[in-house]
């Protein structure tokens, strides 16, 4: 059973630092694709950022790239999104989600965090 467990959001000032880390257990990720979404009212969820679990080869939506760096830790099979420069559009709830390397979809999810920035 593959469980996602997030920490580390809150409240932050625009122009301030976040690090949400996921724990992941249950299976060895060696062959998943880790993600970051997130959701902000009345908006559609969006991946953010995610990263090849096996050689670390990542992605980034354009209105992160520069600011968030996603990377993991395999000694303790955790991801994390590292987010500088935070503006209060980056509100939002963030969820760590996972998937094999061969699927599209995204079937194991956490319970998300919330961020919020303020202006």
């Amino acid at each position: 059973q593959v469980q996602l467990v997030e920490s580390g959001g809150g409240s932050v000032q625009a122009g301030g630092s976040l690090r949400l880390s996921c724990a992941a257990s249950g299976r060895t990720f060696s062959s998943y694709v880790m993600g970051w979404f997130r959701q902000a009212p009345g908006k559609e969820r969006e991946l953010v950022a995610n990263i090849r679990w096996s050689e670390g080869s990542t992605y980034y939506a354009d209105s992160v790239k520069g600011r968030f760096t996603i990377s993991r830790d395999n000694a303790k099979n955790t991801v994390y999104l590292q987010m500088n420069s935070l503006k209060p559009d980056d509100t939002a709830v963030y969820y760590c989600a996972a998937r094999r390397l061969v699927a599209r979809e995204y079937p194991y999810w956490g319970q998300g965090t919330q961020v919020i920035v303020s202006s």
